[in-house]
């Protein structure tokens, strides 16, 4: 069982075009407080993030927000943090993220999102963390993501114990209960051509 006490979620700095999007959001930053845990996000006051970090300040929640100096003015850094670093770049951010939390969560966001999302995934793929990653699937958003990613299982540059390695959850309750219970099993990169 890994021991969860920070949870790393990755989601937008606009709200999308959906109210569920921004309950969503609400709805995981309480349920991060009725967990005891400790959120670590992107700083921001805006969009969904913003949404998250009012939701989880409003439910006790420490959080830890990290925003790089050229987004501090852009995504106007959320001010009633209980803590805010800020870094000189975009890589400093991932990586200090990663480093403060023991797990992470994707919700519905843009490109962003995307790129933190896959970069902590294949971190994971090459064992570079055994730490639980997820998607709280929003109005299935992720669904055409999630398909894609069978696509690329069945054409053989994805390992299916690697697609596997992602929860996908649609409540976020039961997301972070699946984060309670995970345990990590190291499992090779690479394909060989037996296994295609």
């Amino acid at each position: 069982m890994t021991a969860i006490r920070r949870v790393c979620i990755y989601c937008g700095s606009n709200t999308g075009t959906r109210p569920a999007y921004t309950a969503a959001a609400a709805r995981l930053g309480v349920a991060l407080g009725e967990q005891g845990l400790s959120l670590v996000y992107g700083g921001g006051n805006v969009g969904l993030m913003g949404v998250l970090a009012d939701a989880a300040l409003a439910a006790g929640v420490d959080v830890i927000g990290v925003i790089p100096e050229a987004l501090e003015a852009k995504e106007l850094a959320h001010p009633r943090l209980t803590e805010l670093r800020v870094v000189a770049s975009m890589h400093e951010r991932k990586a200090l993220m990663a480093e403060l939390a023991d797990g992470f969560i994707a919700m519905p966001g843009g490109l962003g999102t995307l790129d933190e999302l896959f970069e902590t995934w294949t971190w994971a793929q090459l064992g570079f963390h055994g730490k639980p990653c997820g998607l709280l699937d929003v109005e299935e958003y992720f669904q055409p993501l999630i398909a894609f990613l069978d696509h690329a299982v069945l054409e053989g540059f994805v390992r299916a114990e690697h697609r596997r390695m992602t929860f996908v959850e649609t409540d976020p309750l039961v997301l972070l209960d699946r984060f309670r219970s995970w345990k990590p099993s190291p499992i090779g990169k690479w394909l060989e051509r037996s296994t295609l």
